[in-house]
C-alpha cells in the first residue's frame, strides 16, 4: 500500500574515481534501498551498491532510446509515493549541469521531502587530476563553467548562445562541458569576438579515471582535435593560459620523484 512516507536525496557521485565521493555519499550508496542513477556513474561506484538494492538505470545516451527528464521525475514521484527512500545518484555534483535543480523543483511541487548531497564537480576534479590549476595568481583569476550543449540552439527550449563577449577579458579560465559536439560552435564563438588563436586548450577524457587521457591544442586547431576525439565520452574542455601550466607542473612532479627514486 503507498504511503506518504518516501524522500528523495540527490546524491553527488564526483568525476569518476571512486575515491573522490564523499563520506556522506559513500555511506548513503552503501545503505540504499533503492537508487536511480545516471549513465556518467562509474562501474566501481555501482558496484558499492547493496545487491538487494532496487536499481533504475536513467542515463541519457545520444542517439539511443533513453528516459526523459520528465520520465525521470515521475519516476522519483513514484518511487518516493511509495513511501521508499530513494537515492538519486548523479556524476559530479547534483547543481552543476546535473538537472538537480529540476528535480528538486518537481520534488517540492508534489511535497516530496528532498535533500542534497554535493559531489567533486568535473571541472575540479580533472583539473586537479590533469595539472591545470583553474586560477593561479598572474594569470587566472576567475573561472566560467559553461554547458556545451547550449551552444547551438539545438532543441526547442534552447537559444543560441548570445554571450561569446562576455566569456572574454584577460585572467580568466573557461571550462566546457560536454561541449565536443559543439566545438565547431565554440571555436567560432570566442574567435569571432576577439579570443586568440593561440589560446591554449586541453581536452580532457574520463577525467580522474584510469582512463583519463589529455590532449592539448590551440582554439585555432580546436575543432580538428574534437573530430578526432569524436566519440570518446565524457570529454571536458578547459581554456585559458592556465592550461600551459600543465607542461611545467607535470616536469616538476618527475624530477620529484625521480630524486624519491
Amino acid at each position: 500500500m503507498a504511503t506518504s512516507h518516501g524522500n528523495v536525496t540527490l546524491v553527488g557521485a564526483g568525476p569518476g574515481d571512486v575515491d573522490l565521493l564523499t563520506v556522506k555519499a559513500l555511506r548513503l550508496i552503501q545503505q540504499a534501498g533503492v537508487v536511480v542513477y545516471d549513465r556518467l556513474v562509474g562501474a566501481e561506484i555501482l558496484a558499492l551498491i547493496p545487491a538487494q538494492a532496487e536499481r533504475h538505470d536513467v542515463g541519457k545516451r545520444c542517439g539511443e532510446p533513453s528516459f526523459s527528464q520528465q520520465q525521470i521525475n515521475e519516476l522519483l514521484l513514484t518511487l518516493a509515493r511509495q513511501g521508499k527512500r530513494v537515492i538519486r545518484l548523479k556524476g559530479g555534483d547534483p547543481y552543476v549541469f546535473g538537472r538537480g535543480g529540476e528535480e528538486a523543483l518537481f520534488l517540492r511541487q508534489h511535497d516530496i521531502p528532498f535533500s542534497v548531497v554535493p559531489g567533486i564537480t568535473a571541472a575540479l576534479g580533472c583539473a586537479a587530476s590533469c595539472d591545470i590549476p583553474l586560477t593561479h595568481r598572474g594569470i587566472a583569476r576567475s573561472v566560467t563553467l559553461i554547458t556545451g550543449h547550449l551552444q547551438a540552439g539545438a532543441d526547442k527550449q534552447s537559444r543560441p548562445f548570445l554571450g561569446w563577449s562576455q566569456l572574454l577579458g584577460e585572467g580568466h579560465t573557461l571550462v566546457f562541458y560536454m561541449g565536443l559536439e559543439q566545438a565547431a560552435t565554440i571555436r567560432h564563438g570566442l574567435l569571432g569576438y576577439g579570443h586568440l588563436a593561440s589560446m591554449p586548450v586541453a581536452l580532457i577524457v574520463a577525467g580522474t579515471t584510469p582512463r583519463q587521457q589529455v590532449f592539448t591544442t590551440t582554439l585555432g586547431e580546436l575543432e580538428q582535435q574534437a573530430e578526432r576525439l569524436k566519440g570518446a565520452t565524457p570529454v571536458l574542455i578547459m581554456i585559458g593560459e592556465v592550461v600551459r601550466l600543465r607542461e611545467q607542473l607535470n616536469q616538476a612532479a618527475a624530477q620529484l620523484w625521480s630524486q624519491v627514486a
